[in-house]
């Protein structure tokens, strides 16, 4: 097992439009499954509940890490919907997912990065990275179906 998964996909559109789709929480909610409530801001924890059939009214919360316009953006998340954001041990309960956007090929790549899988629990880390893994397929193929 790494400590990472990442995903890169191409989309037809530009940085711009790709940025928009990322960290804008509406947009960001409608292909990822998840209704927020806020708007994303460096620092800010958003809170939310999934719709995603079969997870839905589950307790959704990021802590959004970096903001950088157009290229990077990044947020932390729990491992599971029981951990919350004032936890003391925090530190062992989450990964970081980071969006790399890049202008390509007359559209835009976009790559997700999930890490921190080695500071997680050893009885949690391995079954976290395979969900997380079959998640990710799920959602960037949401977003690129989003984009068209």
């Amino acid at each position: 097992m790494t400590d990472q998964i990442i995903r890169s996909i191409h989309v037809n559109v530009p940085i711009e439009r790709l940025w928009v789709a990322v960290t804008d929480h509406m947009e960001f909610g409608t292909w990822f499954r998840v209704t927020l409530n806020d708007q994303f801001a460096k620092g800010k924890v958003i809170y939310g509940k999934m719709t995603l059939p079969g997870h839905e009214g589950l307790p959704f919360w990021i802590r959004i890490e970096a903001m950088e316009e157009p290229n990077y953006f990044s947020f932390s998340w729990p491992i599971d919907e029981t951990i919350e954001p004032d936890d003391p041990n925090i530190e062992g309960k989450t990964t970081l997912v980071t969006f790399i956007l890049e202008p390509h090929s007359g559209g835009s790549k976009l790559t997700v990065r999930e890490s921190g899988f080695e500071k997680l629990p050893n009885q949690r880390r391995l079954q976290v990275f395979r969900d997380n893994q079959v998640g990710w397929e799920f959602q960037t193929a949401n977003i690129q179906e989003h984009l068209k």
